[in-house]
């Protein structure tokens, strides 16, 4: 599959019947008039990251685009090379914000690999091996189940053996996705306790929220989500915290598994009452991505409350920009640089508001990053499915991270966070990977920022 895609066939006309879903035809249930919005104009490949990569057509936005459409006419087989075209793309929805055209990528991917994760030859998706059982599915959307298998890695923290192991290179002799998890870990500080299921507003009451603390996210950044609180208070929010929310669903519904994406959101929706929040305020951006997107996803007797509930969701940084954010006093005398997490300014187009937060902090100081909006290569589970790509990824980040001379590193994704601090560490560099409410929090605080 190397043939240009210019070069393929084009076929104008729609299919006549997609009322009922081809179960063998991955496209079927897509409105079909979303191919037709590509114009094949090329202006999204510059963004793409594996096409900046690797420079193959068919790993563009276009060229894949061009596969699914070409399968669903059933002018192209679905083979294993077509397949692998379109599981290397990051889903990062760069190309959303390239397009003039205003292609919606992500309805178009998403869908189709789910469907196509489903459809193989013997009924099973690809997804059903031992590590999206048990780790991907079975541990990382239970928080509870994540933080007792996390007691070992945080003896071994205390003895310094991760610190050896990642020196040594001892994690490549595990098991290929267990030694990168491994890897993978942040510094495990003392477990920071459960969020109450209310916090009131610091002086005048301006705005109730409720908090989306996930699950991975809050496991291993329980400390980013009691700032994210705290900065809520100070700025006038009383902040509701349901104790029945569970995990957003994008790591099932990534991995091809609609099914158990739509019963973590139909939870989400039994534990959050639009109506009685003015916002469902999130601080991992791919969880915000997921969740705006829980209108768009599936479409049965539920749409309608999903899409209430996605039409309240907001990203922290911009509810706080959107509210008007109460100007911290604590200075922080630090150079520091932003990443833009995709699915925050990509998938859901926040990109200044996080900027003009940073730049109301006394003293501090935002350095721009080259190719800041480029994935790093973390893609919420891409880096374990993906690791070459995604370590080419994370080398291209790290080397312009530190083309700016910082050492503070400010972003908005748990992935990404993660995914950093991961390169930065095994290349021996010394770095201080936060999120803006970290940040924010200190100021308010009036505490000091050690790197």
């Amino acid at each position: 599959m190397n043939q240009d895609p210019d070069q393929l066939p084009s076929r104008v006309v729609a299919p006549a019947a997609r009322a009922t879903p081809d179960v063998s035809n991955p496209g079927s249930a897509i409105d079909y008039e979303r191919f037709l919005d590509c114009v094949h104009c090329g202006l999204c490949t510059a963004s793409c990251p594996t096409y900046v990569e690797l420079g193959n057509e068919n790993d563009s936005p276009r060229g894949r685009i061009y596969l699914m459409r070409g399968v669903t006419d059933g002018r192209i087989e679905l083979t294993p090379g077509v397949r692998r075209h379109l599981e290397l793309c990051l889903d990062c929805r760069a190309c959303e914000t390239a397009c003039p055209s205003g292609v919606q990528y992500g309805k178009l991917i998403e869908p189709f690999r789910v469907a196509m994760e489903t459809n193989t030859s013997d009924g099973r998706s690809k997804s059903h091996d031992w590590f999206h059982r048990w780790i991907l599915f079975g541990l990382f959307t239970h928080p509870r189940r994540m933080r007792a298998a996390l007691l070992p890695a945080r003896l071994l923290q205390r003895l310094g053996v991760d610190r050896w192991i990642d020196a040594t290179g001892l994690w490549r002799l595990l098991p290929r996705r267990i030694g990168r998890l491994l890897t993978l870990l942040p510094r495990l500080g003392p477990r920071t306790p459960e969020l109450p299921s209310f916090l009131p507003a610091v002086g005048r009451r301006r705005a109730r929220v409720a908090l989306f603390k996930g699950c991975v996210g809050d496991v291993m950044f329980g400390s980013t989500n009691w700032a994210t609180a705290r900065v809520l208070q100070a700025n006038g929010c009383d902040v509701l915290i349901p104790e029945s929310l569970a995990c957003c669903g994008a790591i099932h519904y990534h991995a091809g598994h609609s099914g158990p994406a739509r019963e973590l959101a139909d939870q989400n929706l039994g534990a959050i009452k639009p109506a009685d929040v003015d916002a469902i305020v999130v601080n991992v951006a791919g969880c915000g991505s997921m969740l705006k997107d829980y209108g768009h996803h599936w479409h049965d007797e539920r749409q309608s409350d999903r899409a209430a509930f996605a039409a309240k969701v907001r990203d922290v940084s911009e509810f706080l920009d959107e509210l008007g954010l109460v100007t911290p006093t604590g200075p922080i005398p630090h150079k520091v640089t932003y990443h833009d997490a995709c699915h925050l300014v990509h998938a859901q187009r926040v990109r200044e508001a996080p900027r003009r937060l940073l730049r109301r902090i006394p003293e501090l100081v935002l350095e721009e990053l080259q190719e800041s909006d480029l994935c790093c290569g973390a893609a919420g589970t891409y880096n374990l499915t993906e690791p070459e790509m995604a370590d080419r990824l994370a080398q291209r980040k790290l080397k312009n991270i530190l083309e700016t001379g910082v050492r503070v590193v400010v972003t908005g994704n748990a992935g990404c966070l993660l995914q950093i601090a991961r390169e930065s560490r095994l290349q021996g560099h010394v770095l201080r990977i936060l999120h803006p409410m970290d940040l924010l929090d200190l100021s308010y605080r009036n505490e000091c920022l050690t790197v």
